[in-house]
């Protein structure tokens, strides 16, 4: 059962009474309404036009100070209540370019041009649109409780977080000469293998480095009767995919965590045919800077060395890009919320979660403004059905799957309450009346 205290900081001034979460009680329908349509209508990363003014609405008329176009379609509210510190909300805007194979009667049908002018699905399967009902529900409550907190509330409306763009380019449009400089910054995101209703903190790495390499081996295309004519670039490449892996187990300290996985080897057309190139696509993942440096020089020293070996004409292609810096949980912040929370939810609803190799850019926005972050999960996953995959040992939909489907109610419920939490948590606290 929530604490009396949390009753209280979530209880609606007009509640008639202080039941536990009344105040969210309230607002849960305009938040159920607004997650349907989001997730009904999902826009691609950087193109949120209709996804910003939704929520752009909605602050204005919470009386919040809105500006658009932040970083291309970034939102950015601010309520100011007094003297205190200043903390950053964050939700992300955008969908993936994916057919939804969920079955619900809310199923996205929505498809968009993407970067290359092709019509693709798109869907909300990362949790979006959980989060923007999240980030809409403690907006209100924020609003509606402004007796209960001192300081600043900044709301962020992220584009572009699926290609990890998006915090970057609201930072270098401003975001933090324009608008109050947080103290602290803070967001949710929801983890398809916890149960709803149970939430996560993980202080310190919570997610990776990330950088594409491309790597294209150059040999002498030929006939595949007579190879003694040719340098053959599939055996290079082969023979490059193999000493890869060493990198990994036998060149870094098995103790710092790191991934290097070949995705996409393309090359040649014909059984008989020995083609002049290869073309490798490999992501790399890492914590800290020094191992991302020695994978990424590696993996050209590798190329460069199988190509010498095999005597190629000219020497392999090396392309960098589309490069995340790892998040990192401020440990103290992260660790404060996490037992706030275990106090106020139950300490067997909250648990220290372990990082993971994927990738966000939240992190780059406490990294701008110098100030202590921290990202939170919280479950998604419906708890019985969560309980018999368990039992049974079947995986549950992932992040990213086109049969991703959150519970819901228990999901947006649980976001709202721990980012509403958080914040007041750190925000200035009235000063008593004598």
């Amino acid at each position: 059962m929530l604490s009396v205290a949390l009753a209280l900081l979530l209880a609606a001034s007009s509640a008639p009474t202080p039941a536990a979460v009344s105040g969210l009680d309230s607002i849960y329908p305009q938040l159920d309404a607004l997650y349907l349509d989001l997730h009904q209508n999902p826009e691609l990363s950087g193109r949120e036009t209709k996804t910003a003014a939704k929520l752009a609405e909605r602050l204005r008329q919470l009386g919040y100070e809105v500006t658009t176009g932040v970083g291309g379609t970034g939102v950015v509210g601010v309520m100011r209540n007094g003297s205190g510190p200043t903390v950053l909300l964050r939700t992300e805007l955008d969908a993936l370019p994916l057919e939804e194979k969920t079955g619900v009667p809310y199923a996205s049908k929505a498809t968009a041009k993407d970067p290359s002018g092709k019509t693709v699905p798109v869907m909300h399967a990362c949790g979006h649109d959980i989060h923007m009902a999240s980030w809409a529900g403690v907006a209100m409550l924020l609003a509606r409780n402004k007796d209960r907190w001192r300081g600043t509330v900044v709301m962020i409306g992220q584009p572009a977080e699926e290609t990890v763009q998006g915090a970057k380019a609201m930072i270098a449009d401003g975001l933090f000469s324009r608008f109050p400089k947080p103290n602290f910054a803070i967001a949710v995101h929801d983890k398809s293998d916890l149960p709803a209703g149970k939430v996560a903190f993980t202080p310190g790495y919570a997610l990776a480095n990330v950088d594409s390499v491309d790597v294209t081996l150059f040999g002498r295309g030929g006939h595949g009767a007579k190879p003694e004519t040719t340098v053959d670039p599939i055996v290079m490449a082969s023979r490059t995919v193999l000493a890869l892996q060493g990198l990994v187990s036998r060149e870094k300290d098995p103790l710092e965590p790191a991934v290097v996985t070949v995705g996409s080897i393309q090359g040649g057309f014909k059984h008989n045919i020995i083609p002049d190139q290869v073309h490798l696509q490999i992501t790399v993942r890492s914590y800290t800077p020094e191992v991302r440096k020695q994978l990424l020089d590696g993996i050209a020293r590798i190329a460069k060395g199988e190509a010498a070996v095999s005597m190629a004409p000219r020497e392999p292609e090396v392309r960098y890009s589309e490069p995340a810096n790892a998040l990192y949980n401020d440990p103290d912040l992260t660790r404060r919320l996490g037992a706030m929370l275990a106090r106020e939810l139950g300490a067997d609803n909250v648990i220290e979660g372990k990082p993971e190799m994927v990738a966000e850019d939240f992190g780059e926005l406490g990294k701008a403004a110098g100030a202590p972050s921290a990202w939170l999960r919280v479950g998604a996953a419906e708890p019985g059905r969560y309980a018999e995959a368990k039992k049974k040992g079947d995986p549950l939909p992932s992040l990213h799957s086109p049969t991703f489907a959150p519970d819901r109610e228990r999901t947006i419920r649980t976001g709202t309450t721990v980012l509403t939490l958080s914040a007041l948590e750190v925000l200035g606290k009235p000063v008593a009346s004598k």
